[in-house]
C-alpha cells in the first residue's frame, strides 16, 4: 500500500513537507554512509548493491547486480525481458550513457496497431505478444561489466540465482503490486503458474516466491553470458511463443541487437552540472530546457509550492513538452534539435511567451503539421571512489506485457506502446506524439527515463531517477530543485508532493495535498485547469554527496552519502555502508 503525503502550509505559502505513512510528521532521516550507497525500489536489490560494494566491486559491479537482483524480486518492474538506460559518472569527472532500449521488431510497421480505417486497436500495443519491443537488458547489463566493471558475471549474479531458485519472503509492498497485476497475469497460463498460486489467487505476505524457470535462465546466463539470452533456447523460446500466439519476434531479431553508447546530455543549473539521458530519451533534454527556463526566476524567494512557483514550473514544461512530443526520437532514425533546446537564449525565448498574469494555452502551441510510469523502477548507486551510477529500466506497463514464454520465467515487456501509433492519438500515458516517434523497424521508442547525476565544482553532488511514465521528467526535476532552489533534504525533496504538465491533454495534475487551497484558487483565477488526483506517482531513488542537504554541505560535517527512497516506494530501501 502506498503511504500517502500530508503537508502543512505555513504563511508564507512555503511547503513544510511529510512522507506518505503519517499525518503532519517530519520526512524520516536520509539514510547514511561513508563508503557508498545503494537506492532502490526493494529492499533486497539494495542488499545486494550493497554486499557488492563491500565485497570491492564499483558502482557499476553494483548496478548490475541489482539490475539482475530486480529482475527477481521486483518482477512488476524489474527486468531481464524489457530494456532501459544508464548513466555513468566515473571519479575522474568524465560521463558517458548506455543505451539498452528495447528495439521494434524488424517485422513491426508504422501503421501496426490500427485498424482498416486507421484508427487504433484497443489494446494491441499493450497486451500479448504482439507489444513486445526486442528485450535489452542483459545485453545492457553485460556492456557495463565488461566494459566499467571489475568483478565477474558469475559473482554479480549470485544473489539474483538465489532469489529465484531458493524463493523470497514477500512482504506486504511486493504482496500489493503482485495483487495489483494478478487479473491481467492469470490470462496468460505460464505468467499465471509464477505470479498467482494453483489456486489463482494473489500470493499473501509471509509467502515465498520462487521462480525455478527464472533461475535457469538467470543461470544460463551466468555460464554462457549474452549469448544465453539472445542466440540460444531463451530467445528460441520467446519466438516461439511469440509466433504462436500473435507476436512478430523472431530470432534475428535477438541476434542483431546492440546496445549504444552515447554521450549525455548535460548542462548547467545555477553552477550545478546536470548529466543525463540523450535521445532516444527525451529525458536529459527536456530536463535541462525546462531548468533554463527556470534559472531566471528566484524559486528560493517565491517558495515552494507558491502560485508564481508553480506557474512557471507549468509554464516551462508546457513549452518543453511540446518540443519533447513532436521533435525528439531515436538518433538513428530523427535529426533530433538538441543544441537548439540547450541554448539558452531558446530558454529566453520561451519566456518571452509567458505571460505573467494568465495561463498559457496548449492548443495555441500546436507544432505545424502535428497530427511511461510506477511500472518503470530507478535506482542510484554511489561507491567508496566516487563513481555514480543511475540506472532507469522498464517493462513499460505493469509486468509489461503480462506474458511469460514457456520454460523462460522472464516476463516480457509492452514497449511498443511508447511509440506513435497515430499522431495525435494519446498512449497509455497520455502523451500525445508525432511523426518523430513512429514505428520503423529496429527504432527505439521515445522515453522520457532520466537517470540523472548532478556534479558541483567537479565533484557529484547528487543521483537521482524514477519511474512515472511521461511524468519521470518532472519527478527528477523537482527533486533537483527542491535540494538546490528551496533547501530541502534529500528525503523531502523526493516526498514532496508533485505537479505535472506535459503540453497535452492541457491539465495541471497535482497530487494529494499537493497545493494549498488558496493556492489553487489563485492558478484557477489565472485560468489553470487543475487536476488534484486521488492518487500519488513516481517512486525516486536518490543521494547527495556530502550533507543531507545543501545547507549542512555548506556547513560541513555531515555524512557523505545521504540516500533517499521515495516514501511512496512500498518496498523499497536506501542502504549505506
Amino acid at each position: 500500500m502506498h503511504r500517502r503525503t500530508l503537508i502543512a502550509l505555513s504563511l508564507s505559502l512555503t511547503l513544510t513537507f511529510a512522507p506518505l505513512a503519517a499525518a503532519l510528521a517530519a520526512s524520516p532521516q536520509p539514510a547514511k554512509g561513508e563508503h557508498g550507497m545503494v537506492v532502490t525500489a526493494q529492499h533486497l536489490a539494495s542488499e545486494v548493491g550493497v554486499e557488492v560494494l563491500k565485497k570491492g566491486g564499483n558502482a557499476v559491479d553494483a548496478a548490475v547486480a541489482v539490475g539482475y537482483a530486480l529482475a527477481v524480486v521486483y518482477p512488476n518492474a524489474g527486468n531481464i525481458g524489457g530494456g532501459g538506460f544508464m548513466t555513468i559518472r566515473f571519479k575522474d569527472g568524465r560521463s558517458t550513457f548506455l543505451d539498452f532500449r528495447e528495439r521494434a521488431p524488424l517485422a513491426s510497421t508504422k501503421t501496426m496497431y490500427l485498424d482498416k480505417d486507421g484508427k487504433p486497436v484497443k489494446g494491441a500495443s499493450l497486451d500479448g505478444y504482439l507489444a513486445v519491443g526486442v528485450p535489452g537488458s542483459v545485453a545492457g547489463f553485460e556492456t557495463a561489466r565488461e566494459k566499467y566493471g571489475t568483478l565477474t558475471r558469475q559473482d554479480l549474479m549470485a544473489p539474483a540465482i538465489r532469489y529465484a531458485k531458493d524463493g523470497f519472503v514477500l512482504e506486504q509492498g511486493d504482496v500489493a503490486s503482485l495483487e495489483g497485476g494478478a487479473a491481467r497475469l492469470a490470462k496468460d497460463p505460464a505468467a499465471a503458474a509464477i505470479f498467482l498460486k494453483p489456486d489463482g489467487k494473489p500470493y499473501a505476505v509471509g509467502e515465498r516466491l520462487v521462480q525455478a524457470d527464472l533461475a535457469a535462465s538467470l543461470s544460463a546466463i551466468s555460464e554462457r553470458g549474452r549469448d544465453a539470452f539472445y542466440k540460444g533456447p531463451i530467445a528460441d523460446g520467446i519466438v516461439k511463443a511469440s509466433a504462436q500466439k500473435g507476436g512478430i519476434l523472431a530470432k534475428a531479431d535477438f541476434e542483431t541487437y546492440a546496445v549504444r553508447e552515447l554521450e549525455p546530455v548535460t548542462c548547467n543549473y545555477r553552477g550545478y552540472e546536470i548529466t543525463s539521458s540523450p535521445p532516444p530519451s527525451s529525458g536529459g533534454v527536456i530536463i535541462c530546457e525546462i531548468l533554463n527556463v527556470l534559472e531566471f526566476y528566484p524559486l528560493s524567494y517565491l517558495g515552494a509550492g507558491s502560485a508564481e512557483t508553480i506557474k512557471v514550473m507549468v509554464e516551462a514544461m508546457r513549452h518543453a513538452y511540446v518540443d519533447r512530443n513532436s521533435a525528439l526520437g531515436d538518433p538513428d532514425f530523427v535529426d533530433n534539435p538538441v543544441e537548439k533546446l540547450l541554448d539558452k537564449n531558446y530558454a529566453k525565448e520561451i519566456r518571452e511567451k509567458i505571460d505573467p498574469f494568465r495561463a498559457g494555452v496548449s492548443q495555441d502551441l500546436m507544432p505545424k503539421g502535428f497530427g511511461e510510469s510506477q511500472e518503470t523502477t530507478h535506482y542510484s548507486i554511489v561507491d567508496n571512489d566516487g563513481n555514480a551510477v543511475a540506472v532507469t529500466y522498464t517493462l513499460n506497463g505493469s509486468f509489461g506485457a503480462a506474458v511469460v514464454a514457456d520454460g523462460t520465467g522472464i516476463l516480457l515487456n509492452n514497449e511498443m506502446d511508447d511509440f506513435t501509433q497515430k499522431p495525435g492519438v494519446p498512449n497509455l500515458y497520455g502523451l500525445v506524439q508525432g511523426e518523430a516517434n513512429a514505428i520503423a523497424p529496429r527504432k527505439t521508442p521515445l522515453s522520457s527515463m532520466s537517470p540523472t547525476i548532478v556534479a558541483k565544482d567537479g565533484k557529484p553532488f547528487m543521483v537521482i531517477g524514477s519511474p512515472g511514465g511521461s511524468r519521470i521528467i518532472t519527478i527528477t526535476l523537482a527533486a533537483i530543485v527542491n535540494v538546490v532552489d528551496h533547501g530541502m533534504n534529500i528525503q523531502e525533496a523526493i516526498d514532496a508532493p508533485r505537479i505535472h504538465h506535459q503540453w497535452l491533454p492541457d491539465t495541471v495534475y497535482v497530487e494529494p495535498f499537493g497545493l494549498s487551497p488558496d493556492t489553487e484558487k489563485l492558478l484557477a483565477g489565472m485560468g489553470y485547469r487543475l487536476d488534484v488526483t486521488d492518487a500519488t506517482w513516481g517512486q525516486a531513488a536518490g543521494i547527495l554527496v556530502g550533507g543531507k542537504s545543501l545547507a549542512e554541505i555548506e556547513k560541513g560535517g555531515g555524512a557523505r552519502y545521504n540516500g533517499a527512497i521515495d516514501s511512496r516506494a512500498a518496498s523499497g530501501e536506501a542502504i549505506g555502508y
